[in-house]
């Protein structure tokens, strides 16, 4: 059949796997290894059976023929040893042993059979082994008084008369005992089979039973409701799984309530601007239109109110362009210093108008390598932070000092705020996280500034923290590091 241009190059959908319930697999696994210990047995015990039973009889008396047709051929063996040859293998092995000759007179008759029992054993025999010819061996079995006996006949000369020895060895006890042992195993292999099937299923849904609670509570958290709670089982990889999902759930829940929080305040944030912008319009068309001292002033409002609401989109902006490039680096050398000192000029018109000050500690013509635009991000987002949560005081330290030791730069903006619960340090750095202590300062975040930090230095693969203690304020550092400002030097 011809391909269509149009699906060549196409890959086919592939076949879906089938899947299978938990307790079903467990219970193929178990059932399949008692049937393999079943399998094992069996063949041991067969095995034994071979060598034990029927098989092994035959093998014996065959042997125990053999032993005895090479005592008696010897010329010079007397009546008396072959006595003693017969008798010691009748009591010791329990075998019947007939030495016949030619007219079917058994020459040594131990057990004091009678004539009419002889004739009749020889008639058996010689109806089955007729033919003398040395050496020859015939076996078979044979029934007498409903009994089963295994024959070995040997056709040999013993004291110089052709003679045919007999070894007769009844095997009934033997097959009995076989087909007892057979009907017992397989009562053995059928209970255990029975016994496996039961636990086996028992146990499968005793495993699987934590993992459908899971998936039923997962269910539940899927539809949004986070007060769910993913109970441990006895069992430690469950108890881990069942940990780890309670720490997605709380995670999920957290990170739910952020994004909530964000949406509250960027709203916030975006109507401020746009309701002065509004109410100043108005103003400018109902009352001061015609006024131009008081219309200017009005404009200057609207152009400020406008100017933050372009810089709170461009923040949003910014931040989501910068998390979805963070692994883009556009590495270079460039000078730290200059890019701090055009970080703290944003801050300037916070200076003129509403008394802030910060103070600069910052070492001259300080260079480094790295993505010059996200670091600038980071430096602008810590000074950001420090304006908005510094004390009363509105001053805010920032410093760049070389450490000759490590050869790294270390940039730190301190403010003098409350500073950082404990507990909220481990936080600080998450995505969407703001601190408990709600800021009024004229620079408001998106909960995303500090999460943003955290992602371009551990995409440069620099260092950065914070030290912080309650009433002291806090001090956030980053740690940059020191190369020449041209390759020669």
């Amino acid at each position: 059949m011809a391909i269509s241009s149009k699906s060549k190059g196409k890959k086919l959908p592939l076949k879906p796997k089938k899947i299978y319930r938990t307790n079903v697999i467990l219970w193929r696994y178990f059932a399949l290894f008692t049937f393999g210990i079943v399998a094992v047995i069996s063949i041991v015990f067969y095995g034994f059976l071979s060598s034990t039973g029927l098989e092994g009889a035959e093998r014996r008396v065959q042997s125990i023929s053999s032993v005895i047709a090479s005592k008696i051929s010897e010329p010079d063996i007397s009546e008396e040893q072959l006595q003693n040859i017969v008798y010691e293998y009748s009591l010791t092995e329990g075998v019947s042993t007939f030495i016949f000759d030619k007219d079917g007179k058994d020459i040594i008759n131990i057990g004091q059979l009678s004539e009419e029992t002889i004739g009749t054993i020889y008639a058996s025999v010689n109806e089955r082994a007729p033919e003398w010819k040395e050496g020859k061996v015939y076996d078979f079995f044979t029934q007498y008084d409903n009994r089963v006996a295994y024959n070995v006949v040997t056709c040999l000369t013993c004291k110089g008369q052709d003679v045919k020895l007999v070894v007769r060895y009844p095997v009934g006890p033997v097959a009995a005992s076989v087909s007892r042992v057979e009907l017992i195993l397989v009562i053995i292999a059928l209970s255990a089979v029975l016994v496996a099937f039961i636990v086996s299923y028992t146990l499968s849904k005793k495993l699987s039973s934590p993992l459908r609670e899971i998936a039923a509570t997962a269910k539940q958290l899927a539809s949004g409701d986070y007060s769910v709670q993913f109970t441990s089982a006895q069992y430690a990889e469950i108890a881990t799984l069942s940990d780890s999902l309670n720490y997605m759930k709380d995670e999920m829940k957290k990170s739910d309530d952020f994004k909530k929080e964000l949406l509250a305040n960027t709203t916030h944030d975006l109507k401020t601007p746009l309701t002065m912008i509004k109410a100043y319009a108005s103003m400018i068309k109902e009352i001061s239109g015609d006024d131009k001292v008081k219309r200017e002033k009005h404009l200057q409002v609207i152009i400020d109110e406008a100017d933050r609401l372009t810089g709170l989109v461009n923040d949003i902006l910014n931040t989501s362009k910068i998390s979805s490039n963070l692994h883009n680096l556009n590495k270079k050398v460039f000078n730290l210093t200059d890019l701090i000192y055009s970080v703290i000029n944003k801050f300037s018109y916070l200076q003129d108008t509403q008394g802030y000050s910060i103070m600069v500690d910052v070492d001259p013509n300080m260079y480094t390598s790295g993505d010059e635009e996200k670091l600038y991000q980071v430096i602008y987002n810590l000074v950001s932070n420090a304006v908005n949560y510094t004390g009363e005081d509105k001053t805010v330290y920032v410093s760049l000092k070389y450490i000759p030791q490590s050869n790294l730069i270390n940039f730190s903006v301190r403010d003098t705020g409350k500073g950082i619960d404990e507990e909220e340090l481990a936080h600080i750095w998450d995505r969407y996280y703001r601190s408990k202590d709600s800021h009024t300062r004229p620079v408001k975040g998106t909960g995303l500034g500090l999460n943003i930090v955290k992602l371009i230095m551990e995409s440069h693969k620099f260092s950065y923290g914070v030290n912080s203690k309650e009433g002291e304020g806090s001090t956030f550092y980053v740690n940059f590091p020191h190369v020449p400002s041209t390759p020669e030097e």
